[in-house]
């Protein structure tokens, strides 16, 4: 695969002016890719903006980097973000949705005005920026938008990759709407895999561990938390750059809607939730003396524990 296996390709990267964000949009770009460097600049709770912070980026980059200033969290920031790809660009490609804001509050404390604006930055930007693309992805397939290099072969053709977290898969402490945010991402991912499967544009959910402004802000309640957020410190979020970027290329042409994880030089494949046991009622309706008998029997010593993402990743990461 070509050093350059994204020649050609117009890219648009949410969250893209720091951390696990500007490293993918910069792995995009040193393959080729014209990428949109979509970031207000505001704080890890959302506060404030900064247009500097999406702009030195872009500047750094190079000039097949455009920086986008507002906030993604507004359906008509998507549509002028895939305005500007289509006229800077002729086309959008590859969408990765990163934009993400932390308000950690346990359930019975968070104020509702915290759960609204983390699931409308976390969760419903990412659908506004997929719902705004994605009719201007089914054309250009439709049209054969894209050739490779001098082989005059055709893209295979579009990627959007949503960065999820363990926290929306496991659970954490005070991320009730962080985590419901991510786990709705799992959803949209699923989904959107199958609508745009005719399309030939894959769609697949990466939970990355990675230094970011979300492990800067851990505060750790007890020593595993402690050591949890140490080693994370540690790990360069180039790690996950490039497994985007692998699937934002020609080798991820056909895995669609899976679920990854990257921590260091390690890549996990996640399963998803199905069946694993079934009860079924001998005669009439289940009675409770009944139902507690079989679920004791049958069901228990399969229940899930309770875990959170901290625990269960409390080993040492291969950096």
């Amino acid at each position: 695969m070509s050093n350059h296996h994204l020649e050609g390709r117009g890219a648009i990267v949410t969250g893209a002016g720091r951390g696990i964000g500007e490293a993918i949009a910069g792995a995009l770009y040193q393959t080729g890719a014209s990428v949109i460097i979509a970031d207000n600049g505001g704080a890890i709770d959302g506060s404030g903006v900064d247009a500097s912070v999406a702009e030195a980026v872009a500047h750094n980059l190079g000039s097949r980097a455009i920086a986008f200033t507002g906030s993604v969290a507004e359906p008509d920031a998507a549509a002028a973000m895939v305005a500007l790809a289509a006229s800077e660009f002729g086309g959008i490609d590859i969408i990765v949705n990163c934009a993400a804001i932390l308000r950690d509050g346990l359930v019975f404390k968070g104020p509702p005005a915290d759960w609204d604006a983390v699931l409308r930055n976390n969760l419903s930007a990412a659908y506004y920026l997929t719902h705004a693309a994605t009719p201007l992805m089914r054309q250009q397939f439709k049209d054969g938008r894209g050739t490779i290099g001098e082989t005059g072969e055709r893209y295979d053709w579009g990627r959007i990759i949503n960065i999820g977290s363990t926290a929306g898969l496991y659970g954490n402490f005070g991320q009730a709407n962080y985590g419901s945010a991510k786990a709705g991402l799992m959803g949209l991912s699923r989904i959107t895999a199958m609508e745009m499967i005719r399309s030939a544009v894959t769609c697949n959910l990466v939970a990355p561990f990675a230094h970011s402004r979300v492990t800067d802000m851990i505060q750790p309640a007890n020593d595993a938390q402690a050591e949890y957020k140490e080693r994370a410190m540690k790990v360069s979020p180039n790690h996950v750059a490039n497994l985007v970027s692998y699937l934002a290329g020609h080798h991820g042409a056909d895995i669609t809607g899976q679920i990854f994880g990257v921590r260091g030089r390690e890549v996990f494949l996640f399963s998803q939730p199905r069946p694993i046991a079934t009860l079924v009622s001998e005669g009439g309706a289940w009675q409770p003396a009944e139902l507690a008998a079989a679920m004791d029997d049958d069901f228990r010593d399969k229940f899930t524990s309770l875990e959170t993402d901290l625990e269960a990743f409390d080993t040492e990461p291969i950096v």
